[in-house]
């Protein structure tokens, strides 16, 4: 029969030359203590081969310290350095995060969050506005504290931090026009139960019929978020009678798929059609020509989501909506429209 005992807070503290109190607040509230004691316990820890008592702690504090998140995709990189920022911070206030995917299926999302609620999460996170009033009235019934990020509406029930997906790429589609560019296409994601797809199109179909252009005339073709569709999506848009000279596309991995395509058709670009993304990924610099998109500030709103939703779990009541700055960053993969 084994004789081991397993080392107590109070191991710890010794170890460490701290309090058992210090002790906790480092494994609770990291944030409140210095850097140095932080490392001094954490070398305990590690020494000791110390496990805090999770179920203990749970029952003292009647908090899990998890909080989900409800993506729509892992399969590529569009949330990714959002929800790392947001975990970042999360981490620091000691908390864990579970991440969850609903393949933009409503029905798929509202399992999860209901399943996630049931294990006790603290705080949700979701992505866009778009669900219906049923899931968030059973989150306002069972309190759990939820935020949406990647969108921005201060008339949705749910607070948020995020940015106008319309004002963004209206913005881009401005530019855009003023460059010349009349026959336009569009490659989107679905815009059925997606709010930021949707706003994205209502934009550049607005600013078409601002600028005296018909919004019907519109290429517009939607599919799923992936390289391969972007690529698919490009070559049928080309092909139409009188194809575009300017290709928008609903984020920068449909973009990508829509370069490749032009470069195994022969078309080039921005010569003989100009194509833009939107949201700025690592991607977005690293491909040829380099993608002209729309800048989404992912780390600062991932961190900030964090701190509101945070903030809500202490107690604190208030009706916090956040409108993030975006801006157009220009590169080679689009021009003037050719006159000739």
């Amino acid at each position: 029969m084994s004789s081991y005992l397993a080392p107590t807070l109070n191991d710890v503290a010794q170890k460490a030359g701290v309090s058992t109190a210090t002790v906790s607040r480092c494994l609770n509230s990291p944030a409140l203590v210095s850097k140095r004691t932080r490392d001094k316990v954490e070398q305990a820890i590690n020494v000791l081969g110390y496990t805090p008592n999770f179920g203990a702690r749970v029952m003292a504090s009647k908090r899990t310290y998890t909080i989900g998140a409800i993506i729509p995709t892992m399969e590529n990189a569009i949330f990714a350095q959002g929800i790392q920022a947001f975990q970042d911070e999360l981490h620091i206030q000691g908390y864990t995060l579970l991440v969850a995917s609903s393949s933009y299926e409503p029905q798929i999302e509202e399992e999860q969050i209901r399943t996630l609620v049931s294990r006790g999460v603290d705080g949700l996170l979701l992505i866009g506005h778009d669900r219906s009033n049923d899931v968030i009235d059973f989150l306002d019934e069972k309190g759990t504290p939820s935020i949406v990020a990647w969108a921005y509406d201060p008339e949705a029930r749910l607070p948020s931090v995020g940015f106008d997906n319309f004002a963004a790429m209206r913005e881009l589609a401005e530019y855009v026009i003023e460059l010349g560019h009349k026959q336009i296409g569009m490659i989107s994601a679905w815009t059925r139960n997606n709010d930021r797809a949707r706003a994205r199109v209502e934009a550049v179909q607005h600013t078409m019929l601002k600028a005296g252009l018909n919004p019907e005339d519109l290429a517009l073709i939607e599919t799923d978020y992936g390289i391969e569709t972007g690529s698919e999506a490009f070559e049928k848009i080309m092909s139409i009678p009188c194809p575009p000279s300017v290709v928008f596309c609903g984020n920068d991995v449909l973009a990508t798929g829509a370069l490749k395509k032009a470069k195994q058709l022969n078309i080039s670009v921005p010569e003989k059609v100009s194509i833009t993304g939107f949201d700025d990924i690592e991607l977005a610099q690293i491909i040829t020509p380099e993608l002209t998109t729309v800048h989404v500030p992912h780390n600062e709103m991932g961190k900030k989501t964090a701190e509101v939703l945070l903030s809500m779990l202490k107690g604190k009541e208030f009706r916090y909506v956040t409108n993030l700055n975006i801006n157009i960053r220009v590169r080679s993969s689009l021009a003037k429209k050719n006159k000739n």
